[in-house]
């Protein structure tokens, strides 16, 4: 079993997966427009068309996935607190070098830190309003 996270935008999650895409690398496993769904979809206006439809990224052993609103599907998503997204890494460095990327131009919430439960820890919240949990388990003793 696999945790994979859909996160919903209107019309910018292309902008929001190459900025994710820029931090943990990869490629892209689907990337689709609207333009290019099947031929039954409702009608779309054009400047709706170009809107990401479906796009995911591996990460790790998940993959992170989005997509934008359009019209024909319902009113668009609201940036929110209700979700975050965890993140669990090899390394300090790693944690670090993630959640540096993550914050900048977001929100720094708590900086990774050595915590109570034996993890290196960290929460932001990014410039696109999605929010982070970072991770790294400490080594036994």
């Amino acid at each position: 079993m696999n945790l994979n996270t859909y996160l919903h935008f209107n019309d910018n999650c292309r902008e929001a997966f190459e900025f994710y895409r820029s931090v943990f690398g990869g490629e892209f496993g689907i990337l689709l427009t609207f333009a290019e769904g099947p031929d039954h979809m409702p009608p779309l206006p054009d400047h709706e068309k170009t809107r990401i439809m479906h796009v995911s990224l591996p990460v790790g052993g998940g993959v992170l996935m989005g997509s934008d609103s359009c019209s024909a599907f319902g009113p668009p998503p609201t940036s929110g607190n209700n979700f975050s997204i965890s993140i669990s890494t090899d390394s300090r460095e790693e944690t670090d070098r993630v959640f540096a990327a993550l914050a900048d131009g977001g929100n720094a919430a708590m900086q990774p830190q050595d915590m109570f439960w034996g993890a290196y820890f960290g929460m932001c919240t990014d410039r696109f309003g999605v929010n982070w949990m970072l991770s790294n388990e400490a080594q036994s003793h």
